[in-house]
């Protein structure tokens, strides 16, 4: 198992323990018949997972000195897209997938009907997050983070890239093809985190140039660490099925490099991810050890 730096490592567990105390309050179960849906909710959002996403969030926004009350709710916003696609993603219609970190996926633990609206749910509370005011003061704040974040959700992101990734069972992708699907599927929510801490700290878009550059290359590493993981990670460790995409048949980073070059592609990304930081000085530390952490992760 990789060592973290301490900062790193002390920064994962602080985020972790703030979004599983922000999902404790927004997903106090009621005392009516939606228990088991709101109980369903809360075994996908609450314990486990890397939280990469709520992390860039705040890793960002400190750049800017955000309130971190702030950062907080648009980190748990996005984290409940995340959680709501791999719950989604798990169903017999999609990967049929029995255990997410650790556990019994949604619609084992309760039912199918229950996983997808409990899906269903988090996805809409992500956007009622970021809409209250609350949030932020600043309604064009909150109408910016909502408009990046549906962007980055829908047909041109994560949904159309897993769209494509169902395809990629009956076609013979090609790597620009395999890149676009997972610029879309892992890659848009990374930006999207990376965004958010930027528009919480009202920085013009062409301000987010090197930022940008950055969560892209970053989202890309990660997808081929995460391949690289799928085919030689540890079930135990990752918490989930694994060799899952060559059962599958589908064209992967690793099918078309292979392990070798998929590594150096991937420590080549990471680089290239750092050194879209280069204007910035210790304060981007932490981004930079994200950066490198995903090469390493056995989760």
């Amino acid at each position: 198992m990789m060592t973290l730096p301490q900062s790193l490592a002390e920064a994962l567990a602080e985020v972790s323990a703030e979004i599983d105390a922000q999902f404790d309050v927004l997903l106090a179960i009621p005392e009516d018949p939606r228990a088991d849906l709101y109980r369903a909710m809360r075994h996908a959002a609450i314990g486990g997972g890397k939280r990469l996403r709520p992390l860039l969030v705040f890793a960002t926004a400190s750049l800017f000195g955000v309130d971190r009350a702030c950062v907080a709710r648009v980190a748990t916003a996005i984290e409940a897209i995340h959680v709501y696609s791999l719950i989604h993603d798990d169903l017999p219609a999609m990967d049929d997938d029995d255990m997410r970190r650790g556990k019994p996926t949604v619609h084992k633990m309760f039912s199918e009907a229950c996983a997808i609206l409990a899906g269903d749910c988090l996805h809409a509370l992500a956007f009622e997050i970021l809409a209250d005011p609350s949030t932020h003061p600043d309604p064009f704040v909150r109408a910016d983070l909502v408009l990046d974040l549906a962007k980055a959700s829908g047909p041109t992101g994560m949904a159309g890239g897993q769209m494509m990734d169902l395809e990629a069972e009956n076609a013979r992708f090609d790597l620009n093809t395999v890149t676009r699907l997972q610029q879309m599927k892992t890659g848009a929510l990374i930006l999207a985190s990376v965004e958010a801490g930027a528009i919480l700290g009202r920085i013009a878009p062409e301000g987010r140039v090197g930022l940008r550059g950055y969560a892209h290359d970053l989202g890309l590493a990660f997808q081929i660490a995460d391949d690289l993981l799928d085919a030689e990670g540890d079930e135990a460790a990752a918490g989930k099925r694994l060799r899952k995409d060559a059962g599958a048949g589908k064209e992967t980073f690793l099918s078309l490099l292979g392990a070798d070059r998929a590594r150096e592609q991937a420590r080549m990304l990471v680089d290239q991810a750092i050194a879209h930081l280069h204007s910035y000085g210790r304060e981007a530390d932490l981004l930079r050890e994200i950066a490198r952490f995903v090469l390493d992760r056995d989760r």
